[in-house]
């Protein structure tokens, strides 16, 4: 399965379009905010525990996208946006959604 930001994909002509899909993940933020609250402990360099938790999150919701779009008959999905938010009363939560259209290519 082909996974690209782009609206088409070079060298490959789409065939089909199966319409929007969707893929989501939602997090215990609190090392999130941990994060933003130390950022000037942190400024210039990186914390790679929460780099990592915030790839993971992105990870989990690109495949679960995939899967749907398998689930349609796709073999590609283009036009992928990927967000990234703060949910819950107090912010606790970070959720990972990422959207494109699930198309079939050559």
């Amino acid at each position: 399965m082909l996974l690209t930001t782009t609206p088409n994909i070079e060298g490959h002509r789409i065939n089909q379009y199966y319409g929007i899909v969707t893929g989501e993940t939602i997090i215990g933020a609190n090392a999130f905010k941990d994060f933003m609250a130390s950022i000037h402990d942190f400024f210039g360099g990186r914390a790679s525990s929460y780099e990592s938790t915030l790839v993971e999150a992105k990870e989990t919701a690109m495949r679960e996208m995939k899967k749907r779009a398998e689930n349609m008959g796709a073999n590609a999905v283009i036009g992928i946006d990927i967000d990234y938010e703060t949910v819950g009363d107090t912010g606790s939560m970070l959720m990972v959604s990422c959207s494109g259209t699930a198309v079939r290519i050559d």
